[in-house]
């Protein structure tokens, strides 16, 4: 049971402000310092910045892309379902099972967030 104890955290963190960044990115600096813990994880970056370049794909299309595994894709695309951020369709195709997923708007708005606060970080790194 503790082994899952990290899936319970919050999905935000907010990293400690940074004197430096703080400064050297005026006027971002509340979106750069909180980051979105939901797509930060890499399989969920992965998953999204898939879908962000493909209109819907399949779980199958999903999994052979992102070289993972059906429980992983499972979990993770369920944690960016339940956040809002993906869309799950499920059909039949003949009698085979078909699910397929998109980015949802806020989705993608959420990514663009997250982009935008590593190019404050990457900048702000970069002038110290």
């Amino acid at each position: 049971m503790a082994r899952h104890s990290h899936a319970r955290r919050r999905d935000r963190a907010v990293l400690p402000p940074a004197p430096r960044m703080l400064g050297a990115v005026p006027g971002a600096a509340s979106e750069a310092l909180d980051l979105d813990r939901v797509i930060h994880e890499r399989m969920r970056l992965a998953i999204v910045s898939v879908l962000a370049v493909n209109t819907s794909l399949s779980f199958s299309e999903l999994k052979q892309q992102l070289s993972t595994t059906d429980g992983n894709l499972s979990v993770h695309a369920r944690k960016l379902e339940d956040a809002g951020y993906l869309r799950c369709t499920k059909s039949f195709e003949g009698r085979t099972p078909r699910s397929d997923y998109e980015l949802t708007s806020s989705g993608r708005q959420a990514l663009e967030r997250y982009l935008a606060h590593m190019e404050a970080l990457i900048r702000a790194t970069r002038k110290s």
